[in-house]
């Protein structure tokens, strides 16, 4: 998959992040409500690399995607941490219905956590073009 709109280059991290990163853990997704407080919600997500691609599975009427939806160009946080170890990973969020997207957020889903995403009606998946990433003792 190419890089997101108006993005060069992916960030790049370390072998020991990106392992940390295909770990099938939880972690939290902060977005904003339209008010500017922060939601935190734990979800599962992928990491991709080459594309500098978070991806959140998730429906429409979420309170993430909808937080998302109404801050166009807003700012959406993963925070994955085990024990005395993290890596955050903060970018533009956008959400997308999208089939061709959907599809692949679903195929990395199944690849790193060993099962298909649930299939609710209004599943889209939640994009978060990452330019920081944060990590401690990783």
């Amino acid at each position: 998959m190419s890089l997101p709109r108006g993005r060069t280059s992916a960030p790049e991290v370390s072998a020991s992040v990106e392992a940390f990163l295909t770990e099938p853990l939880v972690a939290t997704l902060t977005t904003l409500r339209p008010d500017g407080s922060p939601h935190v919600a734990p979800v599962r997500f992928t990491w991709d690399a080459a594309s500098g691609l978070a991806r959140v599975m998730t429906v429409v009427t979420s309170r993430k995607a909808r937080n998302v939806l109404a801050n166009p160009g807003g700012r959406a946080v993963l925070c994955q941490v085990e024990g005395f170890a993290w890596v955050t990973l903060e970018g533009t969020g956008t959400v997308s219905d999208d089939p061709a997207r959907v599809t692949e957020g679903v195929r990395r889903y199944a690849k790193r956590y060993w099962s298909a995403p649930p299939n609710p009606p209004g599943r889209v998946v939640l994009e978060i073009a990452v330019d920081r990433v944060m990590n401690l003792n990783t």
